[in-house]
């Protein structure tokens, strides 16, 4: 089913009036964010973040603003569109959220970005993380949220992931992206979220993000994340 333009003139209206001053290290969610202040935290899970089958679920995700591809060329973004996407889903799902962000934060220039990402993977770097990570305990289910840069998420998706106990949850990744979909997140989460079932994951073109309602409550619904 394909939303209706005016569907999508609303959804596009509400999400930029709700993004646009969205600037602090958390995201606020449907619930509390985890992981605010100092250097580790254990998450008191709230049973309002819960699924319809009774699990816990973190939304944890990487987004950068700035100068972006867009259509082949370039526009600027004052929010990410890996934000735009886990705001969404936020809104759609019981959980608690979590924003990763770079000690070093990434440049607002595109190509200055894209040149620090290929130094990056060359040379299979773990960027520092910026603030607290959040604890895993009590979580069943963990969203992992980035764009896809290279084929693949920026390297600071694995500095976060090979940092905390995965044991026996479950992780779906999602991402934005220009071409390359979910890109490698399958394997590379595999690898370095030790003791994780990966899911089906969630792929979104950048510029198709705010009228992506559809695709996303398929995919929540067929990862049991939302009611049928």
């Amino acid at each position: 089913m394909t939303a209706t333009p005016r569907r999508r003139a609303l959804l596009r209206a509400t999400l930029m009036t709700g993004l646009g001053a969205v600037t602090g290290a958390q995201l606020t969610g449907c619930s509390s964010p985890a992981g605010q202040g100092g250097r580790r935290q254990t998450a008191s899970p709230r049973p309002s973040a819960t699924t319809p089958g009774g699990g816990r679920v973190l939304l944890a995700y990487f987004s950068r603003p700035g100068e972006n591809y867009y259509h082949g060329g370039r526009t600027i973004l004052k929010v990410g569109n890996t934000e735009v996407l886990a705001r969404m889903i936020s809104s759609l799902i019981p959980c608690d959220v979590h924003r990763i962000e770079a000690a070093d934060p990434y440049p607002w220039d595109y190509d200055e970005t894209v040149r620090r990402n290929v130094r990056e993977q060359d040379d299979d770097a773990r960027p520092a993380i910026k603030g607290r990570l959040p604890s895993l305990d009590g979580y069943d289910t963990v969203l992992l949220g980035s764009p896809i840069w290279n084929v693949r998420a920026p390297m600071i998706m694995t500095t976060f992931c090979e940092q905390l106990d995965f044991r026996g949850r479950t992780v779906v990744p999602f991402t934005t992206h220009a071409m390359s979909g979910l890109g490698t997140t399958a394997r590379d989460y595999a690898r370095s979220c030790l003791g994780a079932t990966i899911a089906p994951g969630l792929a979104v073109r950048g510029e198709e993000v705010a009228d992506a309602d559809t695709d996303i409550r398929t995919w929540l619904r067929e990862r049991g994340l939302v009611g049928s």
